[in-house]
């Protein structure tokens, strides 16, 4: 498939951070202190964007799953005024913990391809003596509070069940 078959934006982003027919030498890099404090300006963006999803995430989930409780909760009382629907509560929160991992799967992986960019050979003089991606305690903040989101979305749709 040629570069001009290929549509959408999707197949740009792919071949954009994925490095599908990548052309090497578009920009000329030179080892300066400069440069290589520019890169990692731009390494602790991406750390910040991530941690900024993380965040994010937390909320929707947190939110998704008190929601589910509290309402829960409130149907077991029995002083409470029945509602009219009482499963929308439910569904709400399910809506809302989905959210919370869907964002943070599109954030993890939006990181792992920019951070394979910022390590291509392109870049691989500003970036120091190692030779790949270093992880930070972040991406692994984010991969347990995607496990913990799904073990939420899962525990709320078995008791729906």
């Amino acid at each position: 498939m040629s570069k001009e078959e290929k549509h959408g934006w999707f197949a740009r982003l792919h071949d954009r951070f994925l490095g599908a027919e990548h052309e090497h030498g578009r920009f000329e890099v030179r080892p300066t202190a400069e440069s290589h404090f520019s890169w990692l300006r731009t390494r602790m963006s991406l750390e910040r964007t991530l941690m900024s999803w993380v965040r994010t995430s937390t909320a929707l989930i947190g939110f998704g799953f008190t929601i589910v409780q509290f309402f829960h909760s409130n149907l077991i009382v029995a002083n409470a005024v029945p509602i009219r629907h009482p499963e929308m509560p439910r569904y709400m929160g399910l809506a809302l913990i989905a959210a919370g991992v869907l964002a943070l799967l599109v954030a993890l992986w939006q990181y792992r391809a920019f951070a394979r960019y910022l390590w291509n050979r392109d870049f691989a003089e500003l970036a120091g003596p190692a030779r790949a991606p270093v992880e930070t305690p972040i991406f692994a903040v984010a991969t347990c509070l995607l496990l913990i989101g799904c073990y939420a979305f899962l525990a709320v749709l078995i008791r729906a069940i």
